[in-house]
């Protein structure tokens, strides 16, 4: 074994810059508002099922998206739903193998200090602090640490390419 291969990485981590950071949020911005569409979808046919076996009935609807936006009951079952997709999305993503689409395409990794890949409750966490990305402008004041970051008690990481 030669003497490079015996000496560990012993440098620091490094962080993302701002800019990586929002690229990435804007990356995963446009995989997010595909899949909303395509859960949206789910949920108008589900309505539209309900409403031809006469489960249902719009009668004081003009069609099923004024009632899914419009009755108070469902508008509210709706937002929760498409809030649930939103953030099971992420909290998969960051706590199987730390990196959603957008990450990965800019080479970012949330991740514990030692390493380790973050929890559920660290994934929601950091979902529920991220403040529809806001969170990140942080990250130029805390040794680019960004609120959710700091909250969750993780880190993000710029990776290394491996060939």
């Amino acid at each position: 074994m030669s003497k490079s291969a015996k000496i560990k990485n012993t440098t620091s981590p490094q962080y993302p810059t701002l800019f990586r950071r929002l690229a990435a949020w804007f990356y995963d911005a446009l995989i997010v508002v595909a899949i909303l569409m395509l859960a949206g979808g789910i949920a108008m046919a589900g309505i539209a099922l309900l409403v031809h076996f006469n489960i249902l009935d719009l009668a004081h609807y003009e069609d099923v998206s004024a009632y899914l936006t419009h009755h108070p009951q469902a508008n509210l079952l709706y937002s929760s739903y498409l809030g649930a997709v939103i953030i099971g999305f992420y909290t998969y993503f960051w706590t199987h193998g730390g990196q959603t689409l957008g990450m990965r395409a800019w080479k970012l990794k949330v991740q514990n200090k030692d390493g380790r890949p973050i929890s559920i409750t660290q994934a929601l966490i950091r979902a529920s602090t991220a403040a529809l990305g806001l969170g990140n402008l942080l990250a130029y004041n805390t040794k680019r640490r960004a609120l959710q970051d700091v909250m969750a008690e993780c880190e993000i990481i710029v990776t290394k390419d491996i060939r």
